[in-house]
């Protein structure tokens, strides 16, 4: 089975959680878990296969005075990675009630971020099981990605997670 590489951030909090539980359902020694915070986006060509971990932090984002976080110093050097050939999938945190007109959005922003560069994005996900009204997440129909809500239904993340690496084990060809 080929590596994967999860890359996550911020520390500490729910994408860290839900990280780790996508790691272990990859299995002891099948993915590498790799905080964001002070690392060179250059990393990810050691992987053919990427997970990205990620938060919509709420009205943070969408007020220009937002503090930097470890996403905003590792996304901005990702323009200079290659990414040609590589299967990327991304997981988002979000809050489906409080932010219903803004849920995952940061699943969107993601995948317009690495798709230009030649990621194959894979782990698209059927928006039916949630409750939201807007998001920057959504092409064609489908979640880009896998959301997260552990603000609201943090009873649904163990099964969302084994399902959706499930669908992971297969686009990666496992």
């Amino acid at each position: 089975m080929a590596k994967t590489g999860i890359f996550y951030g911020p520390e500490k909090g729910s994408v860290d959680r839900v990280a780790h539980m996508v790691a272990k359902e990859f299995g002891e020694g099948n993915a590498d878990l790799i905080s964001v915070k002070d690392k060179d986006p250059k990393l990810l060509e050691n992987y053919d296969k990427i997970i990205i971990g990620v938060s919509t932090v709420g009205m943070t984002n969408w007020n220009s005075e937002h503090i930097r976080n470890e996403w905003d110093s590792f996304s901005a050097g990702i323009d200079k990675v290659n990414l040609k050939g590589k299967d990327v999938a991304i997981f988002c945190l979000g809050d489906q009630v409080t932010y219903p007109e803004h849920f995952v959005d940061a699943l969107g922003w993601m995948y317009d971020k690495l798709k230009p560069l030649g990621a194959n994005i894979v782990g698209f996900v059927d928006p039916d099981d949630y409750d939201f009204t807007d998001s920057e997440g959504l092409r064609n129909g489908k979640f880009v990605g896998l959301p997260v809500d552990e603000d609201t239904e943090p009873e649904k993340t163990e099964e969302r997670v084994k399902n959706w690496v499930a669908m992971l084990k297969n686009d990666f060809g496992f």
